[in-house]
């Protein structure tokens, strides 16, 4: 789907009335502005979208008589809960809607400040969506460009929608944030109310996640694609949400839970703790056009600044199928002067915005849980990656080395200076555990134990692992996937490249089984250039000679 792009920048006039003053909210393909109209004397809401190429006057004009109908019907169903779409025009290509100012921040830039919610502060939100649509269906409008965007939250009152008449009134499946489309709209199919369903789904998952379930990709045809044929990130973060989460965002729109279900689960999360859980709410601040707006007479109390949803550009954690962990694996270098990052978002696959990832060996397609594992026999790895460096064995360590032994039941050799930088838990299922120095260098080891691993590790990398992986940016698997053993258990060995440029990074993954379901995986990166550096030799064979699984 082809874009025509009208760029346009602050004290531009369009319409000939209304001045954009400053960017309120940015999405792929949508942009809204806080404007003047110059006519009226009043602070508006003005939404710049991106529309397909050669649409004709007559399409043009069905269009924007749609989004004002649209808008005027539901703002009769539902009054004070959608924004009124006060105007609707075409300039240089774009769409343009002009709707009244509404004292809120659009969830996407609340998401900017903090991209994680409690699940009571994300149930809350959802639910009020979830009133708005109840009022939309029962009367057969489906809403179709549900996103973060579009739900604007206020300081005091429910949440209010704006966006309603876009879906349909153009040729495209979807025209503004493509990574929260159904999966048939990415099919180009007709949808209902399940679209809005998935897209409440999704937006539930980015507030509990801190990412949407399928990222952007650049292009609005190949984000649908992802949306349409990729699996669903398992959710790591959605606690008591989870089985909503999930429920929401089945591919099959048939399966999806039912309005009145979904009422039901967020209402049940909402009984349990009526207080918010974690992290205070975002303070608003006001930008600067819009303070010198609101000092002739303007009304709005609060606003946030901050820019597009930042993506951690470190390694991505990605465990097979249904139950990723998240977190990342990358070895440093040297032993003092490795690092690592990871990532907050804890991604769980390949599909997420990450420039240099680093999945999760073959821990199968669902993590385990922090029990501690049975313990493995002691004897060296049968076979280890032909790199030639200082040996290095369990007894005696290497110079700069230090033995970490983890309260989870494992221990292993770590260059000096190296610390535990994040830990990741799905319930009684899984953790992860991620090693480096910290700051930006992109070195870490990442040890994940599950409970839920396949009975063979070179498929759960083949079936479960790299088909995610495969949507990474400069993804590109080195050689096959190994079979081999490790102290006496199955294994598998796979190495990959994600990145471009200087911030490539190369990724070693072993993945071995316990027995039972339970396998453990070691995940080591360093940067491509380096990788046969010395220094990293010996780390990448220090960590698999000394790695040990504590007795139960």
């Amino acid at each position: 789907m082809t874009m025509v792009k009208a760029h346009v920048s602050a004290q531009q006039l369009v319409a000939g009335r209304y001045r954009l003053l400053e960017v309120a909210d940015r999405e792929p393909n949508r942009i809204s502005w806080y404007a003047e109209d110059v006519q009226a004397e009043r602070p508006r809401l003005v939404t710049q979208i991106v529309l397909p190429d050669a649409l004709t006057e007559d399409v043009i004009r069905r269009t924007t008589s749609r989004i004002l109908r649209t808008s005027e019907t539901m703002g009769a169903l539902r009054p004070g809960r959608v924004a009124m779409v006060i105007d609707a025009f075409e300039e240089a290509g774009t769409l343009w809607t002009v709707t009244e100012l509404i004292d809120g921040t659009p969830l996407s830039e609340l998401l900017v400040q903090q991209p994680t919610f409690d699940f009571v502060r994300a149930a809350r939100i959802a639910l009020e969506v979830l009133d708005v649509l109840d009022g939309a269906h029962g009367e057969g409008y489906t809403h179709g460009e549900l996103s973060p965007g579009q739900i604007l939250v206020r300081d005091k009152g429910p949440v209010v929608i704006t966006g309603f008449g876009l879906a349909g009134a153009t040729l495209a499946p979807r025209v503004t944030a493509p990574s929260y489309a159904s999966p048939e709209q990415a099919r180009d199919e007709r949808i209902g109310p399940a679209a809005d369903l998935w897209a409440l789904g999704a937006i539930l998952y980015t507030m509990v996640e801190g990412r949407p379930p399928f990222r952007d990709r650049g292009r609005a045809d190949a984000t649908l694609k992802g949306v349409d044929r990729l699996p669903l990130r398992t959710p790591l973060r959605a606690g008591p949400l989870t089985q909503v989460v999930q429920g929401l965002l089945r591919k099959n729109s048939r399966e999806r839970l039912s309005r009145p279900v979904v009422r039901q689960a967020l209402t049940r999360v909402l009984d349990a703790d009526p207080d918010t859980i974690g992290q205070p709410a975002p303070v608003p601040r006001l930008r600067g056009a819009y303070v010198a707006a609101r000092a002739s007479g303007w009304s709005r109390t609060a606003m946030i600044g901050g820019t597009a949803l930042a993506v951690v550009t470190v390694s991505v954690a990605v465990l097979a199928a249904t139950q990723g962990l998240p977190g990342v694996g990358s070895l440093a270098g040297s032993a003092p002067s490795a690092s690592a990052t990871t990532d907050p978002g804890n991604r769980t696959d390949g599909n997420g915005p990450t420039a240099s990832p680093s999945p999760s060996a073959p821990t199968s397609s669902s993590p385990s849980s922090p029990s501690s594992p049975s313990s493995p026999p002691s004897s060296p790895p049968a076979s280890s990656p032909s790199k030639t460096a200082p040996s290095a064995t369990a007894g005696a360590l290497p110079a700069g080395y230090h033995r970490y032994t983890a309260p989870e039941g494992f221990s292993v050799a770590l260059p000096t200076g190296w610390k535990r930088i994040d830990t990741s838990r799905v319930d009684d299922v899984a953790y992860r555990v991620t090693f480096g120095p910290g700051g930006d260098d992109p070195h870490t080891l990442a040890v994940t134990y599950s409970t839920q691993a396949g009975p063979d590790p070179v498929a759960v990398w083949r079936d479960d692992v790299e088909p995610q992986l495969e949507e990474l940016d400069g993804y590109r698997r080195i050689g096959q996937i190994k079979a081999t053993t490790y102290q006496g258990y199955k294994a598998a060995d796979m190495e990959w490249l994600s990145g471009t440029g200087a911030d490539q990074v190369r990724t070693f993954g072993r993945g071995f089984l316990l027995g039972g379901g339970r396998s453990f995986s070691l995940r080591v990166t360093a940067p491509a250039a380096a990788w046969d550096d010395a220094a990293n030799t010996l780390a990448l064979k220090t960590f698999l000679a000394t790695f040990r699984a504590s007795a139960t």
